[in-house]
């Protein structure tokens, strides 16, 4: 009786971890309101003088449009960037709203990192970020041709997860 109190603690510690690493390796992908509706009205000011802000707008390009939402002071968001720098080099749409960030903590982050984004809003007070649904950074979306949002993915862009994205945006690159 003695060993089974004292195995006891360890049986839950077992499980409890187990549980968690299950959790970790979870579909990333959430239901979201905006799913099949119009990306939410923004007018964000330009985190950078060589780039323009961001308005509902300048989604509908009649393209795909990756949106990232991202901030220097989040760790994953440095660790998914590499996969939008590479989407931009691939030719994919990518824009950023930089969430609660200050401006030049974003611009040495970008400078560093480097500037995947055609236009990137600075979302300093949060609005946008709440607009969007997002529960935290990184979140990213992906809307079709219309401006119309079809994904919502959230945590960092990780290579396992790469195929599913890449089928999302050919679905929201296909007409109707």
């Amino acid at each position: 009786m003695k060993r089974l109190l004292v195995a006891l603690p360890l049986v839950v510690f077992a499980a409890l971890v187990g549980w968690f690493v299950a959790g970790i390796d979870r579909d990333r992908t959430l239901p979201s309101q905006l799913i099949d509706r119009a990306a939410p009205a923004m007018n964000l000011p330009p985190l950078l003088a060589d780039r323009p802000g961001l308005d509902a707008q300048s989604l509908a390009t009649g393209r795909p449009v990756v949106v990232n939402l991202f901030a220097s002071w989040c760790a994953p968001c440095r660790v998914e960037h590499p996969a939008f720098m590479a989407m931009a080099a691939a030719g994919i749409d990518v824009v950023g709203i930089n969430y609660k960030d200050r401006p030049e903590d974003a611009t040495r982050w970008l400078q560093q990192l480097g500037n995947p984004y055609r236009a990137i809003g600075a979302d300093r007070d949060g609005r946008a970020g709440i607009d969007w649904g997002i529960t935290g950074v990184p979140e990213t979306f992906i809307l079709d041709g219309n401006g119309r949002v079809r994904f919502r993915h959230v945590g960092p862009l990780m290579p396992e997860q790469f195929e599913g994205f890449r089928r999302a945006l050919a679905a929201a690159a296909r007409p109707g």
